[in-house]
């Protein structure tokens, strides 16, 4: 004859209530909405407007337009409550306005650069007259 069959103790319903418990926060936490990318958006705003006081000649500049239509992107994104993407959009937003800044600041310099070739030139070619000769 075979011994009798034993049964493992069953676990005890405190166990299991605190291990469904414990699961239903694991969902519960996977299911919330992230926080609100409040500081991706004020660096985005705070890049848009440095790109406005920089006074882009062109107010229509790809980059700036950009920046303002990815800010607004998440901006609805947010009331949507689609966190993830804010936070990106947000992103893109910055760097786009930060590139409209860069752009802008390199066309100042390039003009800068090219009026101080015109006078180096004009200075030179004033060198190279004769002396006591008037025009």
């Amino acid at each position: 004859m075979h011994p009798p069959v034993t049964h493992l103790t069953s676990t005890p319903p405190r166990t299991l209530a605190a291990l469904g418990l414990g699961a239903l926060f694991l969902l519960g936490a996977c299911a919330t909405t992230p926080p609100e990318p409040t500081l991706a958006m004020q660096a985005a705003k705070q890049a848009i407007a440095t790109a406005d006081r920089a006074r882009i000649a062109d107010q229509a500049s790809p980059e700036l337009h950009e920046a303002r239509d990815k800010l607004a992107a998440a901006q609805d994104a947010i009331q949507e409550k689609r966190m993830v993407q804010a936070e990106r959009l947000a992103q893109e937003s910055r760097v786009d306005a930060e590139l409209a800044s860069a752009t802008i600041d390199t066309a100042k310099a390039k003009a800068v650069n090219d009026d101080m070739v015109r006078s180096a030139a004009t200075l030179h070619q004033e060198m190279q007259r004769e002396p006591g000769v008037t025009q």
